[in-house]
């Protein structure tokens, strides 16, 4: 009988025991102040955390750089907890991600605006885009919708006067040029745009590509865009002392000065 008591007793501790591991986890706890993970996509986000880095090592922060090629996992990554932080999407998107994915993540910090420009290796401008021409835009809801306001501040289409962030080529009113779509993954874009007339790709990959925004582009969205990026982080983390450090770093006059001397205008910061 006591061999029983005693089994019995260690089996509710072992409940006990599991039961309040579970309620940390569901709670959430701090981020590490000494060690962070931090995930970007390829290009200027990666450059820019890994100057943060060199400012947080100093003050004895230890930064993790991930680096992704594509905007879905960055986000799946920080949710599941391999990540701490990402840095790489702007408010749309993420609004969008948490809505079709059911994720919990929160926007902490503005980082910096990457103009979406459009490109043509046919056409040196807008304006001699021809009939029934195929303009190639991102096939994720956030940036395909950007892409196409884009397209009609340079004039060439019209779309309903809702809520256009949100908005899908269903949502085109006036396409005088017959233009046909073609969505592909946003990184695969600039490799495409030789079989394409024109097409709308984001800064980063086509920085990877080797050509200038400013220089090589036909149309290049305006700075006053509301599409700036954000450093994100799991709902519970957002008010971590560790989070607050990574955008203070980030926010810091030696980034902007980073920025300013590696983008040469191509890229902006976007806090105040």
């Amino acid at each position: 009988m006591k061999k029983i008591a005693a089994l019995l007793s260690l089996i509710l501790l072992i409940g006990v025991l599991s039961a309040c591991g579970s309620k940390d986890k569901e709670s959430g706890k701090a981020l590490s102040e000494e060690k962070i993970v931090v995930g970007v996509t390829a290009g200027p986000h990666e450059l820019v955390v890994n100057k943060v880095k060199e400012l947080a090592a100093k003050e004895g922060l230890e930064i993790d750089v991930k680096v992704f090629t594509e905007y879905i996992l960055p986000n799946t990554a920080l949710s599941e907890g391999d990540l701490d932080i990402n840095s790489f999407q702007t408010l749309p998107f993420l609004e969008k991600v948490n809505s079709d994915r059911d994720l919990n993540l929160v926007h902490v910090a503005k980082t910096i605006l990457l103009p979406m420009g459009i490109y043509s290796d046919k056409f040196d401008s807008i304006d001699d885009i021809p009939d029934g021409a195929t303009f190639g835009m991102p096939n994720d809801p956030s940036n395909g919708a950007r892409a196409l306001i884009v397209l009609e501040a340079a004039g060439v289409i019209t779309l309903r006067e809702e809520d256009k962030t949100t908005g899908t080529v269903q949502d085109i009113v006036e396409n005088p040029k017959n233009l046909k779509f073609v969505e592909l993954e946003a990184s695969q874009l600039p490799k495409q745009l030789i079989e394409l007339d024109f097409a709308a790709i984001n800064t980063n990959f086509i920085l990877a590509a080797g050509k200038n925004p400013v220089e090589d582009s036909i149309f290049l969205e305006s700075k006053s865009s509301p599409y700036v990026n954000y450093i994100v982080v799991r709902e519970e983390n957002k008010d971590d002392a560790v989070v607050k450090k990574f955008a203070e770093l980030y926010q810091s006059d030696e980034v902007k000065e980073f920025i300013k001397e590696e983008f040469n205008g191509t890229i902006l910061s976007s806090w105040e």
